[in-house]
């Protein structure tokens, strides 16, 4: 149960084309990666043994510390494209700044991390407001734990948007962010501080000004699951760690209390549908958890686009989200939420989380958990901006990004190989033997 009050580049033909050398190499690391997933640490092996309680989030390396003011002329200054931690007390608010022009869009993700142990209220979760110098509200999001009441990271985005169909929050100078509890005083809720992960984006611009309403015929048939033989891909355990995926079946496994990330790039004019699939706990334990797995879509800027919850009872269960209409920039013009988040291209996130409470009476498992998802509709060209996004290319879909889809990947070979020097001294047979494969196709396509 979510509560909410809001006001690139097309895939190019023969994306795979010209690249072979890379998808070699993403594809030798794939392999190491597979040989190395035994020895690294907060993993289960293929056999499914249970390995370290895995922590509750993964926030960006290099994230800035900024601490919340309570007085928004205290406020520090949020760069675009950069990511930092902060922390939010368990009554009152924090604020932090902006400085705008009068032509971008910007856009403020704040990720909540209950501490481990903490206890929530069914209402209970983050507030995110944007306002302006003159202390108008340029947005309002909020986001909630549902009636699981398990702790786990949520995300709120908060906006300041250029758009003919507002009069306000347009000019340049200070804006602020303020980011407060919904129910910190709520029945069941724990005053505990809450580690914050906030991210600030910036999108230009378009050329043109192009349609000022969303698009009213859309496709909202409910999509068939997609069927076939299921692949592993461990998720990630934060939002720059999401594991990337593709149209396909994916497998994985999932504990109680765990929040796995994932994220699936999504070119304009496609549509994205997802159903998740819990397995049966094989306990011959008897009970029933409400929105025992959770399963949440953000889009690039990290902003709600839609949830479902799934009860479980210890037999096989299945929910999907609703369905979406294509991402297009004109979706922004929507009256409906859910509709206006689908705005720009990119990688949306799948946020995937087992209630702790499954525990209780099927045991702390691991369940298995699959990933049905599908990409529909051929891209196509999206709108000329005019000038760079902050970070550079978080609102398009790039050669890198859907060859990292299909491998697997985070990152690109960098975070690949990042992965490979973690994978420790244990595994380096296996290590000279996946780089020695990948030395060699490298020179003879040099060579070639």
């Amino acid at each position: 149960m979510r509560g909410r009050c809001r006001t690139a580049r097309g895939r190019r033909a023969g994306a795979w084309r010209g690249r072979p050398a890379r998808a070699v190499r993403l594809g030798a690391v794939a392999v190491v990666l597979g040989t190395t997933a035994a020895v690294t640490p907060g993993r289960a092996d293929a056999a499914g043994e249970a390995s370290a309680a895995p922590a509750p989030y993964a926030f960006a390396d290099g994230a800035q510390s900024v601490e919340g003011a309570a007085s928004t002329g205290d406020a520090a200054l949020l760069e675009p494209g950069r990511t930092y931690k902060s922390s939010l007390p368990g009554s009152g608010k924090v604020s932090y700044g902006l400085e705008l022009d009068a032509a971008t869009n910007a856009y403020v993700s704040v990720t909540a991390v209950p501490s481990p142990g903490s206890t929530v209220s069914v209402i209970d979760g983050v507030k995110v407001t944007v306002q302006d110098a003159e202390g108008n509200t340029c947005s309002v999001d909020n986001t909630d734990f549902g009636a699981s009441r398990s702790p786990h990271p949520i995300a709120a985005w908060g906006m300041r948007e250029i758009s003919p169909n507002k009069s306000l929050c347009r000019k340049a100078g200070a804006y602020y962010v303020s980011v407060e509890r919904v129910d910190p005083e709520g029945e069941g809720s724990s005053p505990d501080a809450w580690d914050l992960e906030l991210v600030a984006m910036t999108e230009p611009r378009t050329e043109t000004t192009g349609a000022t309403s969303a698009p009213e015929v859309w496709n909202s048939a409910t999509p068939q699951p997609v069927q076939g033989q299921s692949q592993r891909r461990k998720g990630g355990a934060g939002f720059t760690g999401a594991t990337p995926l593709d149209q396909g079946v994916w497998r994985d496994d999932i504990r109680p209390g765990q929040t796995l990330f994932y994220k699936v790039p999504v070119d304009w004019g496609q549509q994205v549908s997802v159903t998740a699939d819990l397995g049966s706990s094989g306990s011959g334990a008897t009970g029933y958890t409400s929105d025992a797995l959770n399963l949440a879509l953000y889009n690039p800027a990290r902003g709600d686009v839609a949830d479902v919850g799934v009860g479980y009872d210890g037999g096989q269960k299945s929910g999907s989200l609703p369905p979406l209409p294509p991402v297009d920039h004109a979706n922004r013009y929507a009256a409906t939420a859910q509709v206006s988040a689908l705005r720009f291209a990119g990688s949306y996130y799948l946020v995937a989380h087992l209630s702790e409470g499954v525990a209780d009476t099927f045991g702390d498992g691991p369940f298995v958990m699959t990933l049905r998802v599908r990409v529909s509709g051929e891209a196509r060209s999206g709108p000329e901006y005019a000038g760079e996004s902050e970070p550079k290319g978080v609102f398009e879909v790039s050669d890198e990004d859907l060859e990292a889809a299909a491998q697997g990947v985070a990152g690109g070979d960098d975070t690949a190989m990042r992965a490979l020097a973690v994978g420790g001294i244990g595994t380096g047979s296996a290590l000279l033997v996946g780089l020695g494969v990948w030395t060699l196709v490298a020179r003879r396509r040099n060579a070639a």
